[in-house]
């Protein structure tokens, strides 16, 4: 009779430690999916953020310069070589074109090229604790301001 409880005793053991196992186990791959998930829906949503507060600036300037028939900036367009964190390349992105963003509704004759280049080349900048330079390698005015940028890491 020993052996009998001692064998049912044992069974339960084994049942219960692998369903609390299997509990653990389930519950680790779901936290790792749903964080893989929401990690990427956090940058969309700074993404399209990024993009709303672009599209209002760009509207308030463009209805203020609608009277003027000569070229005028109407949007910024920022190119980057960036091998990091996306999240790293939307800041640094966004702050590129806060630095423009007094550009838009100006016309295109009245903007020197050269003032433009001087405000991002070599400059640095401190992302979430993290240097970056910026080096710009080209520019374009048009009545899309291009601007193409380098960007290193500073260790």
């Amino acid at each position: 009779m020993g052996k009998i409880r001692n064998k049912a005793l044992k069974f339960l053991f084994c049942f219960f430690s692998g369903i609390i196992c299997g509990a653990i186990l389930g519950s680790t791959i779901i936290s790792v999916l749903v964080s893989y998930r929401m990690d990427q829906f956090y940058e969309k949503i700074a993404l399209l953020e990024n993009t709303i507060a672009d599209k209002n600036e760009k509207l308030d300037k463009l209805e203020k310069s609608v009277n003027k028939s000569n070229f005028v900036i109407k949007d910024i367009k920022v190119i980057l070589n960036f091998d990091g964190d996306e999240f790293d390349k939307i800041e640094v992105q966004k702050a590129i074109k806060e630095k423009y963003n007094s550009l838009i509704g100006k016309e295109v004759k009245d903007i020197d090229s050269d003032i433009l280049i001087e405000v991002l080349d070599k400059r640095i900048l401190r992302i979430n604790d993290d240097d970056y330079q910026l080096n710009v390698t080209k520019i374009v005015l048009t009545q899309v301001l291009t601007v193409w940028v380098d960007i290193l890491k500073i260790q």
